[in-house]
């Protein structure tokens, strides 16, 4: 009887089949066909079959969440990286999605994925901390998501709603669970499993997707009316309790917790006798907190200024009075504790009061005497019948308030009304500084002496003194009232600066003063045309050949200080030294960096974020800036006028320097355009002068230089613009004469110099003494002939054929050198040297010689 028709428990049929074993015998040409042998840990594990759908959405999942793990380290390229998967992934899917719509959990990534990265993007703190990687993969990926997205702009949009539905439920649920006790009561939670009990027949069908039914929908319209009515019902019973509290008193609705009720502090316990030695111990608590963490410095401010009232109603002199106002002083100027930021303005106004207060009270008692070599143990605050001294620098104070003045206007945007109402305060800086001035030369030593004056320089030295220029511009009999008004406007600007820097020439000890003193009185010469003594004081100091072993901002300083001669140079037509006064400067390329106002953009390598602040703490206000276009302009006009009169007579020398590198590398550009319409910028403005000025045009020179546009640009910002304006033509009338005689004088035997004259607008001794002096110099091979009043040409300098002729002899002859040297190298000598195995090295006599090579001993010979 076959086993399987066998009767009988489960146990006695799995013995049955244990104890029956089947023995298979493969049969010959059947081997193919045996059977697939498992293991016991195989037969146990079940065979999955998944659908193309799963398989592709699974693959998207794992991406996603890749994607998720590195936004949440901020590793921006490695979502790059998944991202491109991801498109790559959906794009294989894409046969699945159009049949069931795009999945839910893929516009959620790319939702997500935008806004991450627009987070980050407006981080500029942390973009600035990011690698260059993960900067380069932030810009790509943004604009690849933001391309992405359009294609599915309205499922995102819907999406964002229902996110910002189900934020605004979640807190309203949860304000609704703050009020109830934490916890459901057991008859609730009962019943919610049977509901659940008895709507899902299993586990896994709890959890899986099922399609919406008309009978699914009425269950869950009724469980929401049942969750309306349970929140109707706590509503009421907590108005019922709300009533029930009513009853029995008031109760105040406070926000954020219980109120802070603000006392002022008690300085001293009730009954406390208020003398000199008990408000000197209360200053020294407060200011032992000074610069501890958690201190509040704002609380500190006003403790010291309840001490200052406190002493004045006690009468306890002004001695003290002024200890504590110099010690609230100091704490302003510790309420910031980032040196990088700067003051606000309600403490800034309130700083400069503050310091005008000391110095009314410097000035209203000449018994008092301050010092920062004075102990705290010798101060005398209390006895009046001797001199008072109170350890404490005014000097120190003014100098803080001046520096946090400058990196006031550092940090306030210079292009708004913000900056002009704080560049108003200069005033006032001013006024205090001059104070201050005027109590030091009492009662100061001369180092303070000499830092103060300091400080009056730096104010003083850019500025351009109008109402002096007024007067020397003005007519010689000035009436009596003109002069007196002079007299009562003050000293001017020359004078002061006279003054003050002759006291720091020989009074201080210090050389980083003195080279201050030294720049700002150069830069205030050159401001106001003095050249000549600008350029000696200069060249007297030299400063030029020690200026790289300064610090930062006097190199900065004395940067700003050859700039300014340089235009100086410019404005009174001295071109060769105005060249060579902004040479090292603008051939660097750098300009704006070297005259701090600004910071080039360079690579993290060159300089970390610490040293970018120190930079930009460097920076000089905008209000002292040189415009940097005009700066360029005057370099390039007067490379401009150097340069083509020295291209023309040296055209085909093969061996010509260049004077201006900037100059000529201008040129190349605007040679390299294929199609030149008219000139838009100032570079493209000084090129085409150039290329007029190479055919001797002047006027069309002059057009390109001088124009409406150009004067906008430049010539309008010097003072004194008519006259710079008239400085140009006559400069390009003579230069182009030069250039015209340099590159047609093989043309002429002769040419008159009234014809010259006519052509160029010249006076006739201008055209006379410009013609000998290139004679002079043996730039120009010709003779004046005085009776006819010509330039008689001596034809003795090559043609242009004969110029290229003369260079393809000199680079043949070049050539030969070279291939004979070559030879030789191979052969074995060397230099007219060769191998010998006996001698060493010996001269080759009757060989190569290094000059010439065997033409030259020919030659030799031939003699």
């Amino acid at each position: 009887m076959s086993r399987f028709f066998t009767t009988g428990s489960d146990s006695e049929s799995e013995s049955s089949l244990s104890g029956d074993e089947l023995v298979t015998k493969p049969v010959g040409g059947n081997f193919g066909k045996q059977p697939l042998l498992l293991s016991e840990d195989e037969e146990d594990t079940k065979r999955v079959v998944r659908s193309a759908k799963d398989k592709r959405f699974e693959e998207l999942t794992n991406l996603i969440k890749t994607i998720r793990n590195a936004m949440k380290i901020r590793d921006v390229t490695k979502c790059l990286e998944e991202f491109e998967l991801l498109g790559k992934a959906y794009g294989k899917a894409k046969s699945i999605v159009d049949k069931e719509g795009v999945p839910h959990f893929y516009i959620r990534i790319l939702a997500d994925l935008e806004d991450y990265l627009n987070e980050v993007w407006e981080d500029k703190e942390g973009k600035k901390k990011m690698n260059k990687n993960n900067a380069k993969a932030l810009s790509t990926l943004r604009q690849k998501i933001r391309k992405y997205n359009r294609d599915y702009e309205t499922q995102i949009t819907a999406y964002r709603q229902v996110l910002t539905y189900s934020r605004e439920d979640e807190d309203e649920e949860e304000e609704e669970s703050d009020d109830e006790d934490w916890g459901s009561s057991d008859s609730e939670s009962d019943s919610e499993s049977d509901e659940d009990e008895g709507k899902y027949t299993s586990l896994a069908s709890k959890f899986l997707k099922k399609v919406g039914t008309e009978e699914e929908k009425r269950i869950l319209e009724k469980k929401k009316e049942d969750k309306a009515k349970k929140k109707q019902d706590r509503k009421s019973k907590k108005y019922e309790d709300d009533e029930d509290d009513n009853e029995g008193g008031e109760w105040e609705k406070v926000k954020g917790g219980v109120p802070l009720v603000k006392e002022k502090p008690k300085m001293f316990a009730k009954g406390t006798e208020i003398n000199h030695a008990v408000v000197v111990k209360k200053l020294n608590e407060i200011l032992q907190a000074r610069g501890k963490k958690g201190t509040d410095r704002a609380a500190q401010i006003d403790l010291l200024q309840l001490l200052v009232g406190i002493a004045a109603e006690n009468n306890l002199g002004i001695a003290i009075d002024l200890k504590i106002k110099f010690n609230i002083v100091a704490s302003l100027y510790d309420y910031n504790p980032n040196l990088a930021t700067y003051m606000k303005p309600e403490m800034w106004q309130k700083c400069l009061s503050s310091i005008d207060e000391l110095l009314d009270i410097l000035f209203a008692h000449d018994n008092i005497f301050i010092g920062q070599n004075i102990a705290e143990d010798s101060e005398n605050l209390a006895n009046a019948e001797q001199p008072l001294r109170i350890r404490g620098c005014i000097l120190t104070l003014v100098e803080r308030m001046d520096e946090e003045f400058v990196k006031i206007m550092q940090n306030t945007d210079p292009h708004s009304q913000e900056y002009v109402d704080h560049l108003k305060d200069e005033a006032r800086v001013c006024k205090i500084i001059e104070r201050v001035q005027t109590y030091l030369q009492d009662k100061g030593t001369t180092d303070e002496i000499c830092r103060v004056y300091l400080r009056c320089i730096l104010h003083t030295y850019y500025k351009f003194d109008y109402k002096a220029h007024q007067r020397q511009q003005g007519p010689a009999g000035d009436s009596k009232s003109e002069q007196d008004q002079a007299e009562n406007e003050g000293e001017d600007s020359a004078v002061l600066m006279e003054r003050l820097c002759k006291f720091i020439y020989a009074k201080d000890r210090t050389d980083r003063i003195r080279t201050c003193a030294i720049l700002c009185h150069i830069y205030h010469h050159a401001l106001h045309d003095r050249w000549y003594q600008a350029r000696d004081l200069m060249l007297m100091s030299h400063l030029q050949d020690n200026i790289q072993h300064a610090d930062p901002p006097v190199q900065i300083l004395y940067n700003r200080t050859m700039v300014q001669l340089g235009i100086c140079a410019f404005r009174q037509g001295l071109i060769k030294d105005a060249h060579n006064a902004l040479l090292d400067i603008q051939s660097s390329g750098r300009a704006k960096e070297l005259l701090g106002q600004g910071l080039l953009m360079r690579s993290m390598q060159e300089r970390n974020q610490e040293q970018e602040k120190i930079e930009k703490r460097r920076q000089v206000p905008f209000h002292m800036h040189i415009n940097l276009e005009l700066l360029e302009c005057v370099y390039l006009v007067s490379a401009m006028l150097l340069e083509i009169p020295y291209m023309a007579a040296h055209e085909f020398d093969a061996r010509r320097r260049m004077i201006s590198k900037q100059f000529h590398h201008q040129l190349r550009v605007g040679e390299r355009q294929p199609l030149l319409g008219p000139p838009e910028s100032m570079r493209e403005h000084v090129v085409a002068a150039s290329k007029a000025m190479k055919m001797g045009d002047w006027k069309t020179c002059h057009r390109f230089i001088v124009n409406e546009k150009m004067n906008g640009k430049v010539w309008d910002l010097f003072p004194e613009a008519d006259k710079v304006r008239s400085m140009l033509v006559r400069k390009i009338q003579e230069e182009s004469l030069r250039t015209y005689l340099f590159t047609y004088s093989s043309v002429y035997d002769s040419i008159s110099m009234e014809i010259l004259s006519d052509m160029f607008e010249l006076d006739l001794p201008t055209v006379h003494s410009i013609i000998s002096k290139m004679i002079i110099n043996e730039e120009l091979m010709a003779s004046l002939d005085q009776p006819t009043q010509t330039v008689v040409m001596h034809r003795t300098e090559p043609t242009t054929q004969q110029n290229l002729a003369l260079q393809l002899a000199e680079k043949l002859g070049s050539l030969v050198e070279n291939n004979e040297r070559v030879f030789d190298q191979k052969q074995g000598t060397y230099g007219g040297y060769f191998r010998d195995q006996k001698d060493g090295y010996r001269k080759n006599e009757g060989g190569y010689l290094r000059r010439g090579g065997y033409r030259q001993q020919e030659r030799q010979s031939n003699y």
